[in-house]
């Protein structure tokens, strides 16, 4: 009986570039840019009939400004993550490009501190939620302030200051009077910290980026389901927001 070895290999020299030396952006391939693309630009619409879903069932002004920051935060982190990598796609060398790719790392600042703060507008926290609110956007402005001083300088640094800015705060549930909703924030937060693996992957996992978008989505969805159920029309806290920030 004659025995053949047979061996397989899998050219992904069309799927992924090789990762870029230090200081440099990655380059995608027209495949990946593709992938970049779609798996958030399928997201901008539904971002914003969320928002509109929830806005119809908010119950008080607090609610309404809270969802607001929260929706427009989700929609913004979309369109301008699917404008970068259209005009990457394109090739177009421009400063609207590079505005979009430091606007691009700078909104998930935004996004983050946007997301908690329904949660800690909208629930009580035992008298905490003041000092966290505090903490998420002045770490969001800093991270802001710190992407544009710094874009793409420090790769490593910046994922380290997502996950701080991320995850810290999250020490706040601790303090929550209702506990429920804290699964679902929970195993959303966990589907981020597990697509921040794929973040800096370029050059080493083929889509690598386009699969960190789709864990970005994923995370997203269960928040907003989260958010939708536990804060949306539950006649939460009604007083002035300005009134909550002093």
């Amino acid at each position: 009986m004659l025995r053949r070895n047979i061996s397989f290999s899998v050219d992904t020299s069309k799927l992924k570039n090789e990762r870029a030396s230090h200081g440099e952006h990655y380059k995608p391939t027209d495949l990946e840019h593709l992938a970049n693309m779609f798996t958030h630009g399928i997201c901008i619409f539904p971002s914003l009939y969320g928002l509109k879903i929830m806005q119809e069932r908010a119950s008080s002004p607090t609610e309404v400004a809270a969802l607001l920051i929260y929706g427009m935060a989700l929609f913004f982190l979309f369109t301008t993550s699917t404008m970068y990598h259209s005009l990457s796609f394109a090739r177009t060398k421009s400063k609207l490009k590079h505005c979009l790719h430091i606007g691009d790392r700078a909104v998930i600042y935004i996004f983050i501190a946007a997301s908690y703060t329904p949660w800690l507008l909208l629930k009580d926290f035992g008298g905490v939620d003041n000092f966290f609110m505090w903490v998420v956007w002045v770490g969001a402005v800093l991270g802001i302030i710190y992407q544009f001083l710094f874009h793409s300088k420090y790769k490593s640094l910046e994922v380290v200051f997502y996950l701080i800015i991320g995850i810290c705060p999250a020490y706040a549930v601790t303090h929550m009077t209702d506990p429920s909703g804290v699964h679902e924030l929970a195993v959303g937060g966990v589907i981020y910290v597990a697509g921040v693996l794929f973040f800096k992957c370029d050059g080493i996992i083929p889509f690598a980026h386009a699969i960190w978008h789709c864990f970005v989505f994923l995370g997203a969805f269960v928040h907003f389901y989260a958010i939708n159920t536990y804060l949306v029309g539950q006649h939460g806290k009604t007083e002035n927001i300005v009134d909550r920030m002093v």
